[in-house]
């Protein structure tokens, strides 16, 4: 069986791989760079940067547990930027090794749908090449969102693609969306000295998240001296050679040096060819699938951005697979999207799964809420990261049905009750396993129990 997968991102190249492990002769399209946008301008080059960041704040806070330093501590810009690229370059490497190894074949070049069996390759030297399949995967995920009227130019006014690539440190910069990027791309700069100023427009940063749980992460924001300002938006915007000035709409101006739109990002099926064959989209151009990421057409499927999905990696790999299981295998394997855990990867960290206790109270879920604090926690008080807490959300049944980690290695701690959330378990069975100690993961035990009031380490 031939499949065709375009687009060679973590929906894309897991895609493939998965499909040829299953015995498939799979072929990749990729424009640009295997990896997409997550591993070479997103996911990984953000923590490669943020890793630097925790590297700087940990030196600066040595004191506080008996180490001293000599001297002033500095920060090599360029330096941090090379490594990064390192990093990046290192996991692009491994997923064109893993191809090798797996016999996926690669075709550098822009794809386009001729018909549910064709693709049409516009290949890197001019020519074109032209590639049989009895299925074709779509996976060319997204680009960033960035509206006329915020006048990007790539360099003044950029976007995530650009900031994760910049020569320099810039003095100062607005940050217009208080999401994972914005958050994330201001926590770095403002710890290598940058001015930051983040503008959302929702009552709150983390949009997405439940009002206790950007509330936490605000409180550390403004504890760090990171500007932001919620509840408004921008009314206009003006770029001139020494910067970029941002009228509020609450009347407040602001100036930098540069101007970040992190507002969100669009389907990318530019010239996939989507017209040749009728495969039906929305009116945001993203694409229709079934529950088994079928298209209208059969044979051809969608995963990743391209979808309505949640616009996460890890949801295009989880798609990837499960696509590649009814193309190749004929099974009817339907995707979940019960438990999706969402990152945002700042200090403290914000980690949430399921459904949120906003959410629980719109739909009328006679819900419970199970809550620890940081603060409670023997090894939390070691590492002198007490900021933060485990909440649970459990319905009628117990059943945990959403979850919420704000603090230390909240990202890593999330896998734990997205398993819980995605097979149904209660608060009492997850409750009843024992957590090893001294740990963070402990945090999760204990709001677990206090679900049920019999919470030992708290006094509420």
């Amino acid at each position: 069986m031939k499949l065709v997968v375009i687009g060679g991102g973590p929906g894309g190249y897991v895609a493939a791989v998965q499909a040829a492990i299953l015995g498939a002769d799979v072929t990749v399209v990729e424009k640009k760079y295997v990896g997409g946008t997550c591993l070479n301008v997103g996911c990984i080059p953000t923590k490669a940067l943020l890793a630097s960041s925790d590297v700087l704040s940990s030196v600066k806070e040595a004191s506080k547990f008996g180490i001293s330093f000599e001297g002033d501590v500095k920060v090599d810009f360029d330096a941090i930027m090379k490594r990064k690229n390192k990093v990046v370059d290192q996991l692009v490497k491994g997923i064109e090794f893993i191809f090798e190894h797996r016999g996926v074949k690669l075709v550098r070049g822009t794809g386009k749908i001729v018909n549910s069996n064709e693709v049409e390759v516009d290949k890197e030297d001019g020519s074109k090449e032209s590639i049989k399949a009895d299925k074709i995967i779509l996976a060319t995920g997204s680009v960033p969102v960035a509206p006329k009227f915020f006048k990007y130019d790539g360099k003044k006014v950029i976007t995530s693609d650009e900031v994760l690539n910049l020569d320099k440190l810039p003095k100062s910069m607005i940050i217009v969306g208080g999401g994972p990027i914005g958050c994330e791309i201001g926590y770095f700069l403002h710890s290598m000295g940058t001015e930051v100023k983040i503008v959302e427009m929702l009552p709150h940063l983390a949009p997405l998240e439940d009002e206790d749980v950007a509330k936490q992460l605000q409180r550390t924001f403004k504890q760090k001296k990171i500007k932001y300002f919620v509840g408004d938006g921008i009314s206009n915007v003006e770029v001139k050679d020494n910067g970029v000035t941002a009228s509020l709409k609450s009347g407040k101006v602001l100036e930098a040096e540069t101007m970040l739109i992190a507002v969100g990002r669009r389907a990318y099926a530019d010239g996939l060819g989507l017209d040749n064959v009728g495969v039906k989209t929305d009116e945001k151009g993203r694409i229709l699938v079934d529950e088994y990421l079928e298209t209208n057409v059969e044979g051809i499927y969608a995963i990743g951005d391209l979808l309505a999905s949640a616009a996460l990696a890890h949801v295009a790999s989880r798609e990837g697979i499960v696509a590649v299981q009814n193309a190749v295998l004929g099974k009817k394997k339907k995707m979940s999207y019960k438990a999706v855990p969402g990152c945002i990867f700042v200090e403290p960290e914000v980690a949430s799964v399921g459904m949120k206790e906003s959410e629980a109270k719109e739909k009328g879920i006679d819900y419970k809420i199970g809550k620890f604090d940081f603060r409670g926690l023997g090894k939390a008080q070691a590492m002198g990261k007490f900021q933060g807490f485990v909440k649970v959300i459990t319905d009628e049944k117990d059943v945990i049905i959403g979850a919420a980690i704000v603090g230390d290695r909240a990202t890593d701690m999330i896998g734990e009750l997205t398993v819980a959330c995605e097979l149904g378990l209660t608060a009492e069975q997850v409750g009843e396993v024992i957590h090893p100690h001294p740990t963070l993961s402990e945090g999760i035990m204990e709001a677990l129990h206090d679900v049920h009031n019999q919470c030992v380490h708290s006094v509420d």
